[in-house]
């Protein structure tokens, strides 16, 4: 998912508690670890350190407080775009790769055919043996 999206005021808030992505949940959760790390080797619990936050001074792009709503022919066309991104992304199989993996399955289905044929048949002369 891009950046860029536009969010209505009570998705905002959630937006900075879940990231949007994968990819985004991958970097999120490495740079906890890496900042966890830091902070153990630099102030661990006994060295009487403190950490302070600093303020950008700013808003964020995503915070700026914009109240506009996405129309939904917008969410539709970028969902598109990303069905298409991805598609692109596919190894599609060769031709002689395709009509392989089509006879593999066309004789096993065939084969599974037969054999419940044979079972309805086996079924069939028990219960006319059994029943008379």
């Amino acid at each position: 998912m891009s950046d860029d999206r536009e969010q209505g005021p009570d998705e905002q808030q959630d937006d900075a508690a879940q990231p949007s992505s994968a990819a985004a949940r991958r970097e999120r959760r490495s740079s906890r670890a890496s900042a966890r790390q830091g902070g153990e080797r630099a102030g661990g619990p006994d060295s009487g350190a403190t950490r302070t936050t600093e303020s950008k001074g700013r808003p964020t792009p995503a915070r700026d407080g914009r109240k506009g709503r996405v129309s939904p022919f917008r969410k539709v066309w970028r969902f598109l775009r990303e069905v298409v991104a991805e598609l692109r992304k596919v190894i599609w199989p060769t031709r002689r790769a395709l009509i392989t993996y089509t006879l593999v399955v066309l004789v096993f289905v065939s084969i599974l055919v037969a054999f419940v044929a044979g079972l309805d048949v086996l079924f069939a002369k028990g219960v006319l043996w059994l029943f008379g």
